[in-house]
């Protein structure tokens, strides 16, 4: 098996693509190795430097931290995805869990329609995902994920890109933030 590595725009993320299926049910992050049963989690999560993880759906985005070099890392995460791949693994995660958006008013539902439909694609491209959190007052609150969480041009993507199509879509959108 062979693993790819993508960057991102977050220099303290890089995107690994294993070639197989990573999340059968939507993306995943998580930082602390004690939430997860899973082997590679786990693992991923021991490694010195490791910050925390993502996992969508055909990739793996290790964030580090800033005073580790990617060079002490990436031979090691590599190492780890074969391992548990090779072991006949097909995937990482088969269920969802992430929160439940059942109850959404209108508005809400709209504005994650156009999130998941025009924004998650391009922020899965980057290794990261957007969430949507709540819509109050003409305020739009997301949480991002992955590699865009912690990233340099979080902010300009967030303002130029997510409020401005948000809005032009949706008229009640005045702002979004990130929480």
């Amino acid at each position: 098996m062979f693993v790819q590595i993508e960057t991102t725009p977050n220099p303290n993320s890089i995107k690994f693509l294993p070639g197989k299926i990573v999340s059968n049910n939507g993306s995943f992050e998580i930082n602390d190795k004690n939430e997860s049963n899973n082997e590679l989690i786990r693992n991923l999560l021991s490694v010195n430097g490791v910050e925390s993880i993502f996992l969508g759906k055909d990739f793996v985005s290790v964030n580090k931290y800033e005073d580790i070099e990617w060079e002490n890392l990436k031979h090691i995460i590599i190492s780890l995805i074969n391992d548990y791949y090779s072991d006949g693994k097909e995937y990482v995660i088969d269920k969802d869990l992430n929160e439940n958006l059942e109850n959404l008013k209108d508005i809400e539902k709209k504005i994650v329609q156009i999130l998941n439909e025009k924004i998650r694609p391009a922020v899965a491209k980057d290794g990261g995902d957007i969430k949507f959190k709540e819509f109050k007052n003409g305020i739009v609150r997301v949480q991002l994920q992955g590699s865009c969480s912690g990233c340099p041009s979080s902010t300009m993507t967030l303002k130029q890109g997510v409020q401005n199509l948000l809005c032009h879509y949706i008229p009640e959108v005045k702002q979004v933030e990130a929480i």
